[in-house]
């Protein structure tokens, strides 16, 4: 039985953990499941956005399910003791180093993204982005002089190690795929990309079946928007990852669509790739569809259950196609259903 970590966190988070729990009961006998608090909650709760409580229950779960942080509530914080600073903790203190984002197009819904439908077919690839390294994480980092003529300095550092083993983590999915990869950074212009592109080419000599391209991060997001279909594996230092998986959600019509999971050596967290949306919190209007996938990760990747996970992605399509919808996802001639009327049906078809 695994030992599961449920963090609904803040936001419309509480209510699309509830629908992950009812997609959790589908397999009984399979998980045992503890709530803990991280973000605006834990703060409100403990005064820390990711309190000790929660750094133990996390190095004991064998997978973390995670719902959202963040809201206007703590936006006057101290810089430190925000909610966003709890979830920058776990990937640190959990060694958490690569975050998968997988898209997909769901025929039903492919009038919804911005693209013309022939722009779409055949789209389906993966964000390996590295998590722990990066302009979030280096230091120095902070302000400094008076108010008013104050300067604010981050610093953008990669070391060798942290490269190769995220450029491992892109190359090993990229054999489970089409045995392509394209490695995203800044060369031209900054040093720490120069060390990518180096390391990403020493590790790829391990792979020489895969074929490796590299692009600037610039072109890559024109790119993206202009021939997705040319994508599978992208490989992105921390803060360009962020960026551009954010913008390739837009392709499949909707944030609350896409889920995501967080790769460590021993851990693994799973979480959808949306915000706390604090301005439709408590509506019943929000898409746990991208909660759900996240559910569905974690069975494929911790629990070895692919069967499940294909069992829930079925559902979801099901659903779907039965003409079901989201505020976010609903179009004329579907049917508008809430957050938890869509957790139930998906449940219902697991």
């Amino acid at each position: 039985m695994k030992k599961i970590l449920l963090l609904p966190g803040d936001g419309i988070g509480p209510e699309i953990m509830d629908q992950a729990k009812k997609v959790l009961d589908c397999f009984p006998n399979m998980f045992e499941c503890e709530e803990g608090y991280i973000g605006g909650a834990a703060i409100d709760k403990f005064g820390n956005p990711f309190p000790e409580i929660t750094r133990d229950q996390s190095m004991n779960a064998d997978a973390i399910l995670l719902g959202a942080v963040g809201g206007p509530k703590w936006d006057n914080l101290p810089s430190g003791n925000r909610p966003e600073k709890g979830l920058l903790a776990i990937r640190k203190i959990l060694g958490l180093y690569a975050n998968i984002r997988p898209l997909e197009i769901w025929k039903p819904l492919i009038d919804l993204s911005p693209l013309k439908p022939a722009s779409l077919k055949e789209v389906s690839f993966i964000v390996v982005r590295e998590l722990t390294g990066d302009l979030y994480f280096g230091t120095p980092r902070g302000f400094h002089g008076e108010k008013g003529s104050r300067t604010a300095f981050n610093t953008m550092i990669y070391s060798e190690e942290e490269i190769r083993r995220i450029a491992h983590t892109g190359f090993k999915l990229a054999r489970t795929r089409k045995k392509k990869l394209c490695s995203i950074d800044k060369s031209n212009v900054l040093e720490t990309m120069v060390l990518w592109r180096e390391v990403v080419e020493e590790v790829h000599l391990e792979y020489r079946d895969i074929a490796l391209s590299h692009m600037y991060v610039d072109n890559a997001a024109m790119q993206i928007i202009r021939r997705p279909a040319d994508f599978d594996i992208i490989l992105t230092p921390n803060m360009f990852g962020d960026i551009l998986s954010d913008e390739a959600a837009v392709l499949c019509g909707s944030l609350g669509l896409l889920p995501s999971a967080s790769l460590g050596i021993q851990h693994a967290l799973y979480e959808p790739i949306h915000g706390s949306a604090p301005d439709i919190a408590g509506k019943g209007i929000a898409n746990p569809i991208g909660m759900i996938l996240s559910v569905a990760m974690m069975l494929e990747t911790s629990c070895h259950s692919e069967d499940l996970a294909l069992k829930i992605r079925r559902a979801i399509a099901a659903v779907l196609d039965a003409g079901l919808r989201t505020k976010d996802i609903w179009s004329e001639g579907t049917i508008l259903v809430s957050t938890s009327e869509m957790g139930d049906r998906i449940a219902s078809f697991c």
